[in-house]
């Protein structure tokens, strides 16, 4: 493992990013939190006003994909770390491939949802949240790929091996919040279904 030195202002700077993203994280959370307590609110209204429809199967595939990802995600921050630079290239490309595996299924989830009747706009507002849990956390996972997407690039461009590990340290940070974000999600909407 390569030992490597920074001075205080870039350290300094990396821990007021690292701080910020774990605020957006936080506040990724509350937000998360208040429609899960809104969809209680809501639900616990009427026995009318429940999901009544089964979650697609499709939802199992995909929280297995991000499970996945995250696995292949932190063997590439291992691999950074051990200036495993092919290996952390490869595992970053598996972790984005799997990201956008994860998304088409999202989407190929919302497809079953519509041909059985259950779309965003209806008179189910149930219904309508589970709109609203998986697209605003596919919004979350778009700023996960960019994240990614960003880890590599510093990669293939040649960074210092301090900013490499950074943004290693970020992407899988993030990248597991994601996962474990969905996860929560996936179990809310199955509990509530």
């Amino acid at each position: 493992m390569v030992q490597y030195t920074q001075n205080k202002e870039d350290l300094a700077q990396q821990k007021a990013k690292k701080f910020n993203l774990w605020l957006g994280m936080i506040g990724m959370f509350m937000m998360f939190a208040a429609l899960s307590s809104g969809f209680i609110v809501y639900t616990a209204g009427g026995v009318d006003k429940g999901i009544k429809t089964l979650l697609p199967h499709a939802f199992i595939y995909s929280t297995l994909l991000i499970i996945l990802s995250s696995v292949t995600m932190q063997l590439a921050y291992i691999a950074a770390k051990k200036t495993q630079f092919a290996r952390q290239k490869l595992l970053l490309v598996t972790t984005l491939i799997l990201g956008f595996g994860f998304f088409a299924i999202q989407v190929y989830a919302w497809g079953v949802l519509s041909s059985r009747g259950v779309v965003f706009v209806n008179n189910n507002a149930s219904q309508s949240f589970i709109y609203v849990f998986t697209g605003m956390h596919l919004a979350h996972i778009l700023a996960g790929i960019i994240v990614l997407v960003r880890a590599l690039v510093g990669r293939i461009s040649g960074v210092n091996q301090v900013s490499n590990v950074f943004r290693m340290d970020l992407a899988a940070l993030f990248w597991h919040f994601l996962g474990i974000l969905w996860i929560y999600i996936y179990v809310f909407l199955l509990l509530n279904q």
